[in-house]
């Protein structure tokens, strides 16, 4: 088995232990990924580790949204939606324009519903507006045109539909980029490493955080890392981190459990839904990976943030509100394949976690550990810029001070046009042995340019261009450059985060097994 530097664990273990670094990045997920990238564009010698796989929790079940905030605008927030608007347009055209693709959305305007034509069109275009018009002008469409766009609308009491533009992503996929990303630019890092305690220097109650103490979860094997600053970006789980460093510390965040549904979808649809529930809350119908994505729900949450799952009542609740404005014939139980559940992490405090402000939460412990929570995709560069600004500025200045200014745009590796990627895979070869078409444009849209080094494997070894299962567009390179090229070390990391298989409703127990077998 070949395997890029970067990805063989018993190195990266090594190099872990015996290196002193500048930070420790303990978490792998939006937050944790962005600030290791930025941290290593900014020439520090940088660590990231996560109990888990990479953005293997929250960060893989999100909306799969990269959007300005439409329902901000509600709220009055007009800075923060120009703000993303401009994150949104760096990431699709500058950064990620072979991951993040442009989308339609439409919101049905009904009669009796909660806002009328007038206040939807004119939310629209101050939108659009905010953005520069670069999706277009936002604009109300009549019901005819509005179910030419989506054919599985509800037309009964349908006024018409106000229309605005923003972009969609595979979560998982942007994910691994980014880590990718952080290592070309000189990071370590290492999945399924959880950390089992804090190293201190002057002291196990009052001194300095200096480092960790972890475990491999995948063959037991223990050690160690050093470092000038340590920081807490494991999402759900700061508080417990913070509980390490000092068992005295209060909660400094609540969870709310967001859970989506993926549906078979039954025809193609041109645009994606928005549909008001009441004056502030939405249910998005999404097209997305051949399916439909529906959600979300917002729901305080108390449990274990490792046994966050959609229960029945998320079921029916995501159904009956994609019911306002999707036909009944396109949400049928039977057409589920894929059911999940994140958990959003708020600011600490007595009120509803519908209220509660998206932010991010930054908090500095008695052993000097700064813990950071909160974070969204479509603005995760400028969150981590951010937060290595104040690392930068912390008093005692631990990371020195001669840090390297950032270039402002570094893309993410595969830059490239998902559409030149698609034709060139698919004309590469001789006309009896092209790739399928859906296939290439699935590496293509999923990889960039990096689909090239998985047509190379199906070169040099043609049972890797077979599909891994009939229904659906991966194929068995995919898990082999997974397995070898991206930190895949179990089958839900393969078939959950580096494929489609799962959210498609394809790991059949079969699959599974072929897949277990393939990572030895």
């Amino acid at each position: 088995m070949t395997t890029t530097i970067g990805t063989d664990r018993a190195q990266v273990r090594q190099e872990l232990s015996t290196t002193t670094f500048d930070l420790l990045v303990i978490g792998g997920g939006i937050l944790g990924t962005s600030v290791t990238w930025m941290a290593a564009q900014a020439g520090l010698r940088v660590a990231m580790v996560d109990a888990g796989d990479f953005a293997g929790a929250t960060s893989s079940a999100s909306s799969k949204l990269v959007h300005g905030g439409l329902r901000y605008l509600q709220t009055g927030n007009v800075k923060l939606v120009a703000e993303n608007h401009r994150e949104r347009r760096a990431l699709a055209a500058d950064i990620a324009p072979h991951l993040v693709k442009p989308l339609t959305f439409l919101v049905p305007i009904y009669k009796g519903g909660p806002h009328g034509a007038a206040k939807l069109g004119a939310g629209v275009f101050l939108y659009s507006a905010l953005s520069v018009f670069g999706d277009g002008m936002g604009k109300v469409i009549t019901p005819h045109q509005a179910l030419a766009k989506v054919p599985a609308l509800r037309t009964e009491g349908l006024r018409g539909a106000a229309v605005y533009g923003d972009h969609q992503m595979n979560d998982s996929r942007v994910a691994v980029m980014t880590v990718r990303a952080a290592v070309d630019a000189g990071a370590t890092v290492l999945n399924h490493a959880e950390v089992v305690g804090l190293r201190k220097t002057g002291g196990t109650v009052t001194g300095t955080v200096t480092g960790a103490e972890l475990r491999d979860r995948l063959d037991g094997a223990e050690f160690g890392v050093s470092a000038r600053l340590v920081l807490n970006a494991t999402g759900p789980w700061v508080d417990h981190l913070r509980r390490m460093e000092d068992p005295d510390a209060t909660p400094s965040i609540r969870l709310s459990k967001g859970a989506h549904l993926v549906l078979r979808r039954h025809e193609p649809w041109k645009a994606a839904l928005t549909t008001p529930i009441d004056k502030y809350r939405v249910s998005f119908a999404i097209p997305w990976e051949d399916h439909l994505l529906l959600g979300t729900t917002d729901e305080a949450y108390e449990g274990d943030p490792a046994d966050v799952r959609p229960t029945e009542a998320d079921i029916a609740q995501i159904l009956d509100e994609a019911g306002h404005s999707v036909r009944d014939a396109q949400l049928r139980r039977e057409d589920i394949t894929y059911a999940f559940a994140g958990l959003r992490v708020l600011p600490g405090g007595p009120k509803e976690v519908t209220a509660a402000k998206r932010e991010t939460v930054l908090s500095r412990g008695s052993g000097g550990m700064l813990s950071v929570a909160g974070g969204k995709w479509t603005t995760y560069r400028h969150i981590g810029k951010h937060v290595l600004d104040i690392l930068a500025h912390l008093p005692g200045r631990p990371l020195g001070d001669d840090l390297a200014d950032i270039l402002p745009a570094v893309p993410l590796p595969g830059l490239a046009s998902p559409d030149a990627v698609a034709l060139r895979l698919w004309t590469d070869r001789d006309r009896d042995a092209r790739m399928d078409p859906l296939v290439a444009r699935h590496l293509a849209t999923h990889y960039g340019s990096i689909a090239f080094d998985l047509a190379r494997l199906i070169r040099e070894d043609p049972a890797l261009g077979e599909r891994i299962h009939p229904d659906g567009p991966d194929i068995w390179a995919q898990a082999i450059y997974a397995r070898d090229h991206e930190w895949a070390a179990t089958v839900d990391d393969v078939v959950r985060r580096r494929t489609t298989l799962t959210v498609r409703g394809l790991d059949t127990p079969e699959v599974r097994e072929r897949i277990a077998t393939l990572l030895g």
